[in-house]
Formats: C-alpha cells, sequence, structure tokens
C-alpha cells in the first residue's frame, strides 16, 4: 500500500497511490490525514488496503497522481530523530579533519532530534537565505512508526514500523561547528527537511524490506548528472529496528514518529572511500561526503555546496526501474 497527503490545510489531504504512482484514490471517509490514520492504524489500516486494491482493479474513481501536487506525506510530525546508521560515513568525517574515531560509534548509535513542524514537499523549492551558510543534501532512507513503549527491544521496535520513504534531510554545513562547539547539539544548522511523495507499507516492499533495512539502490543526480547510487542495504551498521529502539530507551515514541537512516554511504570495493560515478563508483549521499573523500585525497575540498539554481533529485526504483516512493526534486530557491 502507498499512501500520501495532497496539499490542504496544515496536515494536507490523505489519499492512496497505486502501485505505479500513476493514480489515487481519495481515502478522506477512511481518515482525513495521513496523522488520523496512524493513529487508529490498526482499525484504519486494513480498510486502507482494500481501497488500494480497488484502486488497483480501477473499480472506484480515480484520478491521475501529480508528484508536484503532493506535500510531504506527513507534512508536520509529532517526532523526527534521524540517525547515522551508515557509521561508514561518520567515519570518512572524522578522519577528514584528524579527529579519532570513538569505539561507541559502532555499538551505540548517533541520533539527534530534528525539527518536525514544517516538513517540504518533494517538489517544493530549497529555501537558503545566505550560500555562505554551506547548503548540502542528505539522501536518507526514513520510517515512521506506530505507538512504540518506552524500552521496547529491537525486534519489538521493528513491528512497530508502518511507513517507508525517502527524505532529503537539507543541513547548512559551515553552520553546524559553530552550534557543535556550544555544546548543545544541531538548531539552525537542520532547516526543513523533505520528504518523498510516497510513503509505502513494509509488506509491499517484498524482499525489498528485510532485517530492517532498505534493500534498493538510492539513487542521487545533481544539476542531472549522476551523484550516488549507494545501496541502502549495505553498509548500514544500525538496521531500522536497532535506531527505534535506541529512540525509545528513555521515552514512549507516539504514532507519526519518523526516523531517519542518517546519509546513506557505501564504502568501495576495495574498503577505501567511495570513488564518484564517473570514476565507476557507487558516487555519495550527500556534498559533505565527497569534500571529505577530496581532503583525504587532496587536503582540500574542491566540490562546492549548493547555490541558487542547484537541482538535487532523490529516488529509489522498482527492478523495471520504476519509481517506489516518487522522487524528491528540489531546486535551491
Amino acid at each position: 500500500m502507498k499512501l500520501a497527503s495532497l496539499k490542504s490545510g496544515r496536515d494536507g489531504r490523505l489519499i492512496v497511490v497505486s502501485d505505479d504512482l500513476a493514480w489515487y484514490a481519495d481515502a478522506g471517509h477512511i481518515a482525513p490525514t495521513l496523522q488520523a490514520a496512524l493513529d487508529n492504524w490498526d482499525e484504519l489500516a486494513p480498510r486502507l488496503d482494500n481501497l488500494s486494491t480497488d484502486l488497483a482493479h480501477e473499480v472506484i474513481p480515480m484520478r491521475r497522481f501529480h508528484e508536484r501536487e503532493a506535500a510531504a506525506p506527513l507534512p508536520r510530525a509529532y517526532q523526527w530523530a534521524d540517525g547515522s546508521a551508515y557509521v561508514n560515513h561518520v567515519a570518512l568525517v572524522r578522519q577528514a579533519r584528524g579527529a579519532d574515531m570513538p569505539a561507541s560509534f559502532w555499538e551505540d548509535p548517533l541520533m539527534y532530534q530534528g525539527g518536525s513542524d514544517d516538513f517540504l514537499g518533494a517538489r517544493d523549492a530549497i529555501p537558503l537565505a545566505d550560500e555562505s551558510w554551506g547548503c548540502d543534501f542528505e539522501g536518507e532512507v526514513v520510517v515512521v512508526t506506530g505507538d512504540v513503549r518506552q524500552g521496547a527491544g529491537r525486534d519489538e521496535a521493528l513491528a512497530a514500523v508502518r511507513l517507508v520513504g525517502l527524505t532529503n534531510d537539507v543541513s547548512l554545513r559551515n553552520l553546524i561547528p559553530g552550534e557543535l562547539a556550544k555544546g548543545f547539539g544541531f538548531f539552525q544548522s537542520k532547516p526543513a527537511s523533505a520528504f518523498s511523495p510516497v510513503f509505502v507499507t513494509p509488506d509491499a516492499l517484498g524482499e525489498w524490506w528485510r532485517g530492517g533495512k532498505l534493500h534498493r539502490r538510492l539513487m542521487v543526480d545533481l544539476n542531472g548528472q549522476p551523484f550516488g547510487r549507494a545501496e541502502a542495504g549495505e553498509d548500514m551498521t544500525f538496521d531500522f529496528g536497532t535506531l527505534v529502539a535506541h529512540a525509545a530507551k528513555t521515552r514512549n515514541l507516539r504514532a507519526g514518529t519518523i526516523i531517519g537512516s542518517g546519509t546513506v554511504s557505501n564504502r568501495d570495493a576495495d574498503g577505501g572511500p567511495g570513488k564518484p560515478v564517473a570514476a565507476g563508483g557507487v558516487g555519495y549521499s550527500c556534498l559533505a561526503e565527497v569534500r571529505t573523500v577530496e581532503t583525504i585525497l587532496s587536503g582540500q575540498p574542491a566540490t562546492p555546496f549548493l547555490k541558487a539554481g542547484d537541482r538535487v533529485r532523490i529516488w529509489a526504483e522498482d527492478d523495471r526501474h520504476r519509481s517506489i516512493f516518487g522522487a524528491i526534486d528540489q531546486q535551491v530557491g
């Protein structure tokens, strides 16, 4: 089952989308918003699934689905927490600045709590008031949970995953050092994130969702050129069950909580830093990583951060090269 929200008010209007992303059916008679559906998932999910089946059989009124008309599936959420499950990414960044890599980073997930009150739709512009802030994109996988009790273990936490999608977790890299130096974490350096037009239930992903990981390639283009083709199911040190359980260690998580994987990152086949797509590698899912590799190899970064007019596209494909979640396709405004 694939769910989306059309732009309408603060929380969007819930729709069910066909598997090929071509059509949708209004779901307002079941739940007005995705959050309402998540709040009553056990009761409403079977009804939404029946609506999805009816849509597939073309026995109900349906309309063309245009990704540009979609808001973020959850235009605002009760919780947005982003992990750093691909520890390779963290290791490279720390190596570039000559910082030690604590052993605990491989055993206990990193996670920060982001702003969740104003998410961007997949085709909304990335607002950037000052290019000197060092604007970067980050291609990630996300999950949306139902209620998770405090202290839930990994298996219980994984069973609470209701939906899977993608995000562009926008970062303002040049603001991060000053904020971290205060010892109080991210805030201004983490503006609104954007999400894929469609979120998908784990069962609809079949074998692509196993072990708490999305086993698909994360496709990233920058200004129309291939930039990243990393395998989301590889080099993921902490699966989503572990990430959700980590978030719930000291608190309950309520339905509608979004948990991010962190930047998808693969090491090269020889064990070294990843190579650009143009050089036969899988590339990168953010600018910071390629800048890090450039620093490691030549002493300084060469790739600039985003500027006005730049465009980033993030998506994942099925075996027939069809988009699974729709595409995040944003221009820097």
